[in-house]
């Protein structure tokens, strides 16, 4: 569990390097994504199915998305970004593209199904949890 939690770090810093985080950032970025894929493996191993499991790693990214980016004065989403990445089903749409083309429409069916699932359960935890901060913002004006 921790070489994938030090995995989904280092994964996190590289995508940012190239897409160009500011440096001052990279590490909080990192760390958020890295936070995320332990959640994701927490709840994994405490038996939830993989889209439950991404929606409750997706509340905490979001949840310390809010907060850095308040304590460090930046933008929400350049610590959501790298920290969903570890999450995104990219395996999911390959596997249903790879059983489209080998013309297993069950497999593509299934494979499709869970992707959706997961990033629905992703999409759904970011909109929760940044209309609730928002409310709460709006509260503290």
């Amino acid at each position: 569990m921790g070489i994938q939690i030090i995995g989904a770090f280092l994964a996190v810093a590289g995508f940012c390097m190239v897409i160009e985080v500011p440096k001052k950032l990279l590490y909080h970025t990192a760390f958020a994504g890295a936070v995320g894929w332990m959640v994701y493996l927490a709840a994994m191993d405490m038996g939830c199915t993989s889209y439950i499991a991404c929606f409750w790693a997706a509340v905490v990214v979001s949840v310390f998305s809010h907060i850095e980016a308040r304590r460090l004065k930046a933008p929400v989403t350049v610590f959501l970004i790298g920290g969903i990445l570890p999450m995104v089903p990219g395996a999911g749409m390959y596997r249903t593209a790879y059983s489209i083309i080998a013309e297993d429409a069950e497999q593509a069916y299934m494979h499709l199904q869970e992707t959706l699932l997961i990033a629905g359960a992703i999409a759904v935890a970011i909109f929760m949890t940044d209309s609730i901060a928002r409310i709460v913002m709006r509260q503290k004006r």
